[in-house]
């Protein structure tokens, strides 16, 4: 029998391999473009470096994992995790940080916008005893250009100053979402840290709370090459969960603020519409309807457009969903108009007796109807 050589023989019989120094985890929707772009790019920067990339993709509808697993299906190094009903980069970041086996994690997006080139410096500044590595737009020599608009670049500065001033830290880029940070480290703070929203440095930094030795590197931060921005309002309200989050030491959730957001400006609504039906000479239990079926209409609007908008729903199933949301949300709306009846037919007092049912109609519709109408897809 012939010896097998290490190039023609079976990958069992070749023995166990150790694991790679370096993971590089990137977050996907929507990128089966830059798939194959990055991966040249990171085998071109990380020759001589023990590597893997490892995908962790939100099931995107365009074939992104599928584009993964296609190049990893003859270089090793290349492996994709496919979420399947879990959604945000966050909590993609912290599965596929959590999934490696390296000294090293990174982590950068598949748009091609974080420079690649940097990889071997932060790695080399963890290699010497940084804890974490993160490359900042806001350094000298960096850039932020990249920012697809002058309301993003103004929207990235104001979250920098906010996250500065409010919880104290001191990196110049907390927004960045670009960085390196050692696996033993991650794994002491990942308990602690939010699955929601974009800014998984923001929060290891706050939870780390000083403990760790951080080093920022200047980049430059490029355009993107293919897909579109994922940075929209759910951004906006992601990062301002997180704040309060951080601000109360994590006593409340994210995900609790989020939907505390929505249920606020559902029962604004709702308060807003109440005195011109009333003044349209409607009985009380009529108008508290009337307003109660229009704040329902503004709460499906916002969880269609901020929180659950990688399902959004458009066109005619926008406007079935419309009707299968208010039919589910129906005993809500019944329990809303009953409470405030009673509540207005022992003190008339319109406003009191109108927020009492509108509040009982927001936790409904929040907490109910918008979970399994999204959920159902």
């Amino acid at each position: 029998m012939d010896d097998l050589t290490p190039a023609s023989a079976p990958q069992a019989l070749l023995g166990p391999r150790s694991a790679p120094e370096l993971s590089v985890v990137v977050p996907t929707f929507g990128e089966r473009d830059n798939v194959p772009l990055l991966i040249e790019k990171l085998r071109q920067v990380l020759a001589g470096v023990h590597w893997e990339v490892l995908f962790v993709d939100d099931d995107s509808p365009d074939g992104t994992a599928a584009a993964a697993r296609a190049i990893g299906a003859t270089d090793a190094r290349v492996r994709c995790i496919r979420r399947i009903g879990r959604r945000g980069l966050a909590g993609a970041c912290i599965e596929g940080m959590l999934a490696s086996q390296a000294r090293f994690i990174a982590v950068m997006d598949a748009d091609l916008q974080h420079d690649e080139w940097l990889l071997p410096e932060m790695l080399a500044r963890l290699r010497q005893g940084a804890d974490l590595a993160v490359a900042s737009r806001y350094l000298e020599q960096g850039s932020a250009a990249g920012l697809s608009s002058r309301g993003r670049a103004h929207a990235s500065s104001f979250s920098t100053v906010l996250s500065q001033r409010l919880l104290g830290v001191t990196l110049s880029d907390p927004m960045s979402g670009f960085f390196m940070i050692r696996r033993e480290r991650f794994e002491e703070l990942a308990p602690r840290l939010s699955t929601q929203g974009f800014k998984i440095l923001l929060d290891l930094v706050v939870t780390a709370r000083g403990t760790l030795h951080v080093v920022e590197l200047p980049f430059v931060f490029g355009q993107r090459q293919h897909g579109e921005s994922k940075l929209d309002e759910r951004a906006v309200l992601d990062f301002g969960a997180l704040l309060l989050a951080k601000l109360t030491d994590d006593r409340v959730s994210s995900r609790f603020l989020l939907f505390c957001m929505i249920g606020v400006v559902t029962t604004t609504i709702h308060m807003a519409v109440l005195p011109p039906a009333l003044a349209a000479a409607l009985s009380f239990s009529t108008a508290q309807t009337v307003a109660a079926i229009l704040a329902i209409c503004g709460n499906f609007l916002l969880h269609n457009m901020i929180i659950y908008r990688d399902r959004r729903l458009r066109g005619w199933r926008f406007v079935t969903g419309l009707v299968r949301f208010q039919l589910m949300c129906a005993a809500g709306t019944f329990s809303n108009v009953a409470v405030a009846s009673l509540v207005y037919a022992r003190d008339p007092s319109w406003w009191i007796a109108g927020l009492c049912g509108a509040l009982v109609g927001a936790v409904w519709t929040s907490m109910v109807g918008a979970v399994v109408m999204w959920r159902e897809r």
